[in-house]
C-alpha cells in the first residue's frame, strides 16, 4: 500500500474528529480500568452502561443532549451501588446486578410507550464513533479532562482504598469519599466511551486493556501506564484497522484489545519459561 493509501483515512474530517474521541477513550478507559481491575469491579462497566440506556431514552423523550441524560443516570447508578452494598451490606456485584437490570428495564419501558420514535437504538448499543460531531467531541474531551484531573488529585487516596480499604481508613483515609468518587468517574468515563463502542462493549474496552497491563507488571504506576499505551493502541488502531477491512468501528477495537490481552499473556509466559531456562 502507497504512503497516499496509508494516510487516506485523515483526510477526512469525521475521521479526524473519530481519532481524537478514539485517544481520548482509550487513554481515559484504560487508565480507569485500572483501579476496575485492582478492585474486581469488572462487572461494573457492563452494569452502569446499561442503566445509562434509561438516561438515554429519557433524554430523548424531554428533547435533550442523549449523553447528559446518560451521563445523569449513571452517576446516580453509580452512587446508588455505592450507597446500597456499603448501606444494605449486600455484595456490590449483586447490587450492580439489581439496580443495571432495573435502570435498563426503565429505559426499555419508556421506549416501549411510544407509538413511534426516531432514534437510532443500534448506535448507541454498539457505538457509532464516525458519527462523532464537533459538540460531542468537546464534550468527550471535557469530560475526560475533569475525570483525569480528578484521578491526578485524588490519586494517592484512591490507590490506598484499591489496594487495602481498611488500613487506609485506619490511616485516616476517608475510604467511603474515595470509593463515592471513583465509582462517580467510573460512570463519566462509561458515558465518554458509550460513543465509541456502545452500551454492549463498553466494559471490554474498560477491562481489557488494564487486564493486559496487568499480565505484564505487578506494580501500580507501570501498570496504569502500560494500561493506557494498550488503551490507545486499541481504539485508535482498532478505529484504523476497521476502516480498511469495513467493518464495525466498535466491534474492530474491542476485537484489537482481546488480541492485545492473550499477546500479553503470552509473553508473560514466554518470559517466565526464559526465566526457568537460564
Amino acid at each position: 500500500m502507497s504512503l497516499e493509501g496509508l494516510i487516506e483515512p485523515f483526510h477526512y474530517a469525521f475521521m479526524q474528529r473519530a481519532f481524537v474521541a478514539a485517544l481520548a477513550v482509550g487513554l481515559l478507559c484504560s487508565t480507569m480500568g485500572t483501579y476496575v481491575v485492582l478492585r474486581k469491579l469488572s462487572f461494573i462497566g457492563d452494569g452502569i452502561a446499561h442503566a445509562s440506556f434509561a438516561g438515554i431514552v429519557i433524554a430523548y423523550l424531554r428533547g435533550a443532549n442523549f449523553y447528559i441524560g446518560a451521563a445523569v443516570v449513571a452517576v446516580v447508578t453509580a452512587v446508588g451501588i455505592g450507597f446500597v452494598s456499603r448501606r444494605g451490606r449486600i455484595s456490590i456485584d449483586t447490587t450492580i446486578g439489581v439496580l443495571f437490570t432495573g435502570m435498563f428495564a426503565l429505559g426499555v419501558y419508556l421506549m416501549s410507550q411510544q407509538r413511534s420514535y426516531a432514534i437510532d437504538l443500534q448506535s448507541f448499543l454498539f457505538g457509532d464513533i464516525l458519527s462523532v460531531q464537533p459538540q460531542d467531541l468537546w464534550l468527550i474531551l471535557a469530560l475526560s479532562a475533569v475525570v483525569a484531573a480528578t484521578v491526578v488529585v485524588m490519586f494517592r487516596g484512591l490507590l490506598y482504598t484499591s489496594f487495602d480499604p481498611v488500613v487506609a481508613q485506619a490511616s485516616g483515609i476517608a475510604a467511603p469519599s474515595y470509593e463515592y468518587a471513583l465509582l462517580v468517574m467510573l460512570a463519566l468515563t462509561i458515558v465518554v466511551a458509550l460513543q465509541a463502542v456502545g452500551i454492549v462493549l463498553v466494559a471490554a474496552l474498560l477491562v481489557t486493556p488494564a487486564a493486559a497491563a496487568y499480565q505484564l507488571t505487578s506494580r501500580f504506576a507501570p501498570m496504569m501506564m502500560l494500561a493506557a499505551v494498550f488503551g490507545a493502541a486499541s481504539t485508535v488502531g482498532g478505529l484504523y484497522l476497521s476502516y480498511y477491512v469495513r467493518a464495525s468501528s466498535g466491534a474492530t477495537i474491542v476485537l484489537l484489545a482481546t488480541i492485545l490481552f492473550f499477546v500479553a499473556i503470552g509473553a508473560k509466559y514466554a518470559r517466565r519459561l526464559t526465566a526457568r531456562l537460564s
